[in-house]
C-alpha cells in the first residue's frame, strides 16, 4: 500500500467515524427531535475550530458478543475548539452508538479532555445524551464514571464546567453534571434521575412517567437541579455561548470587560418611584435590575425555582457581574430553604471565578413555620451566610426597602465584608418591622387602652417613633454600616463607580485546607 492508498484509508476511516452508529440510527435521532453528537458540536463552536481527540478509539469488551460490534470513537466525540475565539474543551455523547452508554474507553476519552482543559485553564463543556453505564463492561464502566467524577471535583472552582442534557441522563451518570457549575436541559427531550420509572414502580409502587419524574420542568421548578430549561437544543447551545460571556477562562483570570455603549452615568427617574409607598405592597425587583444594568440585558439563572430570590448575570459598564436580589413579588421576598441554597451556591460560583457580586436587598426575614424548621432552615440559611462571608470578590450591596433581623446580616451586610453598602432613602434596617416591634415593646400598654380609635392612634404613633429612631437608613449610616444613602435614580452610576474603584481589590482568607460549609 503506497502513501496515497494510506491517505485514502485515513479519509475513509474518518468518514466511518463521523457516521457513529450509522445512518439508520442518525435518522432515528433526528425523528426524536434531537441532533447528533457531532451536529451539536458544529452548532456550538466557532466554524472550523473543532480539533477532535481519539477519533479511532474502540471499546475493549469481549463479552456478550460485543467483540463483533465495534464503532470508531466508541460513543463519545471529544476535543477542543473555540467559542467567540476563546478556547474550550468539549465532549458530546453519541446516542447512536450503544445508546451513548459509557464504557472504559469512553470514560478515558472524557477524562483526557478534562485533563487537557485543566492544564490549559479553559472551560469544559459536556453534552449529555446517554443511556448510562454499559452493562456488558460491568465494574470497568463504574470505574470510568468515578474517574470522571474525580476530575469534576478537581476542576471545581478552577475552570468553568457547563453541562447540557439533551437526552437521557440516568443512574450514576447524573452525578457528573451535578458536580458542574451550570446545567441546561432541553424541554421534553431530556431527563435526569437516579432511579427510573420502572424501578421506582417496583420498589415504591409509585406509577410515574419519565417526564414527571425527571424532565426539564421538574428540575428547573421543583428540584432546582437544573439552571435553565431550553425550548430546544438550538436554544440550549446558544445559552452555553451566552453564559461564557460572563465568565473568565479559569480562576486565575478575570472576566473580560467589554465596550459599553450604554452611558455609565445614565439616570433613570422612574427608579425614584418604582417602590410603592405601602411597605407591604409587592413589586417586581426585575424592573429595577433591567433599569440599572447595561442595555437591559440580564441572564437569569434558576428562574422557575425559589422565585423569592433572583440570581443571574449582567454587565455594568461592560464589567460582568453576578446579581442576587430578593423578590418582593413572590412570598414577599422572604428567605427560605430553597432561596438560601440557590443564592448561596450562586455567590460561591461568582466568587470562584472572580465575578463581582451586586446584592439588591428587600427582605422581611426568614420564613417561619415547622416545615422550614424541620427541613433545616438554620443549616440552609447558614450556607448563604457562609458564602457571603467567604467571598473575596468585590461585593456591593444596596438595600432597596426593608432588611429585617438575621436576613439583613445574611444578605451581603457590611459585617460579612461587603465593600460598599448603599441604601435607598426609604430603606428600613432593623431587627424587625415597626408593627411587630411595637407589639412586643408596647403590647401591654396598647392592650390597656379601652377606646379602639385611641388604641389604634397610640400604636400608629409608636410605630412611627420606632421607624424614626430605629428603622431608617440614617441609623445604620451613623454607625458606618451603610456607606452612603443614595438617590434611586443614580444607582447604576454608583455601582459602576464602585466597581471601578474595587477593580484592584485584594482580600485574603486565613490559611486553611478548606472551610466546613454547613452542608
Amino acid at each position: 500500500m503506497d502513501i496515497q492508498d494510506k491517505i485514502k484509508h485515513l479519509i475513509d476511516q474518518r468518514d466511518k467515524a463521523r457516521l457513529g452508529g450509522g445512518e439508520k440510527r442518525i435518522d432515528s435521532q433526528h425523528k426524536k427531535g434531537k441532533y447528533t453528537a457531532r451536529e451539536r458540536i458544529d452548532m456550538l463552536l466557532d466554524e472550523g475550530s473543532f480539533e477532535e481527540y481519539d477519533m479511532f478509539v474502540t471499546h475493549r469488551c469481549t463479552d456478550f458478543g460485543l467483540e463483533n460490534e465495534q464503532y470508531l470513537g466508541d460513543g463519545v466525540v471529544a476535543g477542543r475548539g473555540t467559542i467567540a475565539g476563546r478556547v474550550v474543551y468539549i465532549f458530546s455523547q453519541d446516542f447512536t452508538v450503544f445508546g451513548g452508554s459509557l464504557s472504559e474507553t469512553f470514560a478515558m476519552k472524557v477524562c483526557k479532555v478534562m485533563d487537557q482543559a485543566m492544564k490549559a485553564g479553559a472551560p469544559v463543556i459536556g453534552l449529555n445524551d446517554s443511556g448510562g453505564a454499559r452493562i456488558q463492561e460491568g465494574v470497568n464502566s463504574l470505574a470510568g464514571y468515578a474517574e470522571i467524577f474525580y476530575r469534576n471535583i478537581m476542576a471545581s472552582g478552577v475552570i468553568p464546567q457547563i453541562s447540557a442534557i439533551f437526552g437521557p441522563c440516568a443512574g450514576g451518570a447524573v452525578y457528573s453534571p451535578a458536580l458542574t457549575d451550570i446545567i441546561i436541559m432541553s424541554d421534553q427531550t431530556s431527563h435526569m434521575f437516579v432511579t427510573g420509572p420502572k424501578v421506582t414502580k417496583t420498589v415504591t409502587g409509585e406509577d410515574i412517567s419519565t417526564e414527571d419524574l425527571g424532565g426539564a420542568t421538574v428540575h428547573t421548578s421543583k428540584s432546582g437541579v437544573a439552571h435553565f430549561k431550553a425550548d430546544n437544543e438550538n436554544e440550549g447551545l446558544l445559552l452555553i455561548r451566552k453564559i461564557l460571556e460572563y465568565l473568565p477562562q479559569n480562576n486565575l483570570e478575570d472576566p473580560i470587560v467589554t465596550e459599553c455603549k450604554d452611558p455609565i452615568d445614565r439616570m433613570d427617574d422612574e427608579l425614584n418611584t418604582v417602590i410603592p409607598d405601602d411597605p407591604n405592597k409587592p413589586y417586581d425587583v426585575k424592573d429595577i435590575i433591567y433599569r440599572i444594568v447595561d442595555n437591559e440585558e440580564f441572564l437569569e439563572l434558576q428562574r422557575f425555582w425559589a422565585k423569592n430570590i433572583v440570581t443571574g448575570f449582567a454587565k455594568f459598564g461592560g464589567q460582568p457581574c453576578g446579581i442576587v436580589a430578593n423578590q418582593p413579588n413572590f412570598l414577599a421576598g422572604v428567605l427560605d430553604i430553597n432561596s438560601a441554597r440557590k443564592a448561596g451556591r450562586f455567590v460561591r460560583f461568582c466568587d470562584a471565578f472572580n465575578v463581582p457580586i451586586i446584592t439588591l436587598v428587600d427582605v422581611p426575614g426568614f420564613l417561619p413555620g415547622s416545615f422550614q424548621e424541620y427541613g433545616g432552615i438554620i443549616t440552609h440559611g447558614a450556607k448563604l451566610l457562609f458564602a457571603y462571608g467567604e467571598a473575596t470578590v468585590p461585593k456591593i450591596t444596596i438595600t432597596l426597602r426593608k432588611a429585617y433581623g438575621g436576613a439583613h446580616d445574611v444578605m451581603g451586610s457590611k459585617q460579612l465584608r461587603a465593600d460598599m453598602n448603599y441604601a435607598w432613602p426609604g430603606a428600613e434596617i432593623a431587627v424587625m418591622g415597626a408593627q411587630g416591634a411595637i407589639e412586643i415593646l408596647e403590647g401591654k400598654r396598647i392592650s390597656e387602652i379601652e377606646d379602639p380609635a385611641e388604641r389604634a392612634a397610640f400604636a400608629a404613633r409608636k410605630e412611627e417613633e420606632y421607624r424614626e429612631k430605629f428603622a431608617n437608613p440614617y441609623v445604620a449610616a451613623r454607625f458606618g454600616y451603610i456607606d452612603d444613602i443614595i438617590e434611586p435614580r443614580s444607582t447604576r452610576w454608583r455601582i459602576i463607580r464602585a466597581l471601578r474603584a474595587l477593580s484592584t481589590k485584594k482580600d485574603l482568607l486565613p490559611p486553611k485546607k478548606h472551610g466546613n460549609i454547613p452542608l
